[in-house]
This record gives structure tokens, sequence and C-alpha cells, in this order.
């Protein structure tokens, strides 16, 4: 009994130091030490731009470097990996999204969503259908039936195998019983493909095709989202043309499994606040993102549903491989 005691009393002291310690840890942290934030797509791309939008207002609040460094590879999975095997002391963490689920049920990434501490969400981007301005097709419905009039010939790009733009395009064209040849590009490089005639029209997030719109050689013929775009407020979505796809782009902040709730709570308040700032509306405006904080608690719930619903998605498109 004296034994059980000791035993119990043992396991208490040590709950006791080390929450005292991840206190005093969390107290001082960052402590001016370099937070790096994994982006697993290249310079330039949607994550990047928007990664460094906030890694800059992070940095401001914390007072302390938040360095947004680039991870690519196999649709995001090894910017995934890499963040995994650090240590989770919240001064690695990853710039995720759906593509959490969308690799890891696509049968890339040998782990889910359960390896990562939530720490906020930060905007949400709405996947668009572009093509070239010297096509013949000017709405959605035209581009779907000459898919429908030519089975398989239409070539779209997306940004690679199992990526939320393959999702949605795929999830199009099963909507609208049409046929199409999905391909899977790396690095930003749908966009380059589509601009020199390589394939016929892509699906992209607003930031990958809003300078090449505004130049005027390419168009946005549908929204794939739950809303139209910010950035092109005239394009209507699938859903207004009767097309039941709404497959929002969710963007945000986690880090490895097991950080201190208090690193946790400190890194979500630095997301609020740049996410909340003016500074931060205007980088969405220019860009195509919406500003969107949600707190770790409430982000955590929501990776989680949507992990449901996209396996769900990607079992009834014979996407899903586990």
């Amino acid at each position: 009994m004296r034994r059980t005691r000791a035993g119990l009393a043992h396991l208490l002291f040590a709950a006791a130091f080390a929450a005292a310690v991840s206190a005093a840890f969390a107290q001082n942290f960052p402590a001016g030490k370099q937070i790096e934030m994994t982006v697993m797509f290249g310079a330039g791309s949607a994550a990047d731009v928007t990664a460094r939008t906030l890694a800059e207002g992070m940095s401001k609040v914390l007072a302390t470097p938040v360095v947004a460094v680039n991870y690519p590879g196999s649709g995001g999975a090894a910017g995934y990996q890499h963040v995994a095997q650090q240590r989770p002391d919240g001064f690695s963490i990853v710039w995720n999204s759906n593509s959490i689920s969308t690799n890891y049920h696509a049968g890339i990434l040998p782990f889910d969503f359960h390896a990562f501490d939530a720490v906020a969400r930060a905007s949400i981007e709405i996947p668009v259908l572009a093509v070239r301005a010297d096509t013949p097709w000017h709405s959605l419905k035209e581009l779907l039936d000459y898919a429908k009039a030519n089975r398989a010939k239409l070539r779209v790009g997306n940004s690679g195998v199992g990526s939320h733009t393959h999702l949605a395009a795929s999830a199009l064209f099963a909507a609208a019983e049409a046929d199409e040849i999905e391909v899977p590009f790396g690095q930003a490089q749908a966009v380059v493909n589509l601009l020199a005639g390589r394939i016929d029209a892509t699906v992209q997030l607003p930031a990958a095709v809003v300078a090449h719109v505004k130049d005027g050689d390419l168009r946005v013929l549908a929204v794939l989202g739950s809303r139209r775009a910010p950035v092109f407020p005239d394009v209507p979505t699938a859903e207004e043309l009767g097309y039941p796809v709404a497959l929002d782009m969710w963007r945000g902040v986690a880090a490895p499994r097991g950080t201190p709730r208090p690193v946790i709570a400190c890194l979500e308040e630095a997301v609020r606040r740049t996410v909340e700032s003016a500074e931060f509306a205007t980088a969405g405006e220019a860009v195509g993102f919406t500003p969107a904080f949600l707190p770790a608690d409430k982000f955590g719930k929501l990776i989680a549903s949507d992990d449901v619903r996209l396996g769900n998605v990607m079992a009834d498109l014979g996407l899903k491989k586990r």
C-alpha cells in the first residue's frame, strides 16, 4: 500500500514538475530564437505568397524571426514528413492545408492529421478553373459541352496527384458527367504549360492565375468553392451554374504532435493578431485569399471533420487509396 501511494505521489510530482517546466518554457518562448515555417510548395506559389505574408506579421508580433522555408515535393508530403520529425517545441511549424488529408487518402503520406497539433487557421482560398484567353470557351457550360462531345480529349492541369486542385477538378467533371484527362504538375508548372498551350485548362488557386488574368492571357470560367472568389467577384461558382462542387482550401499553422499547450497558445495569438491586421487583409485582396482566423480548438475540429468529408469525396471519385 505504501509503495502504491509512493508510486502515485511520484507520478503526481513528475506531472507537476513537467507542467511547471512547460509553463516556464512557454513563458520565455520564443526568447528571440528563430521559428521555421515549412511551406510545402515552391517560391511564388499560392501557398508561398500567403505564408510569407503571415510569417512577416508573426515576426512582428513575437519580436523574433519567423522564416518561411520552402520544402516542396510529392504534393506536400515531403514538407509534412519533414516537420513531423522535428522536436515538438514550437520552433518548427508547418503551413498546412486540406492537403494533409488529400495526401493521406491518396496513399502519398504515411500518416494523417493526427501527427500534428492545430495552432490556428489563417485563410481560405477557393479553386478556380482557368483557360487561355484565346480559346473559344467563354463559359463553364461551353467548356463542359466540349468535353462531353470530345471524350477524353480535354487536358486539365492540376498541382499534382492527390492535390486539392486535382480533387476539385475531378469532382467538377464527375458532377458534369464529362470526361477529361487530368495532367498533374509540380511547382506551379500547370499555369506555365497552360500558357504554352500544352494543356487546355487548369484548376488552380487564385494567386497562381490572378496576374495572368489581369494581363489578359487567361480567363476564369468558374469558381469551385462555396463562395465567389473576392479577386474574381464577377465569376460564378460551379454551384450557381448547377454543379454541386464546393471545395474551399483552408490554410493554417500546425506543429508536431506534443507541442506544449502554452507554446501553441503563444503561436495562436501571433496568428490571430496577424490575420486580423490591415496588412493581411490588403494582401488577401491582392493575391486572392480571404483572412479567416480560427483558434486552435476550433481549427482542430475543422481539420478532423474535413478529413472525413474529403475521404468520402475521394472514395466516390475512385481516388482514395487508404
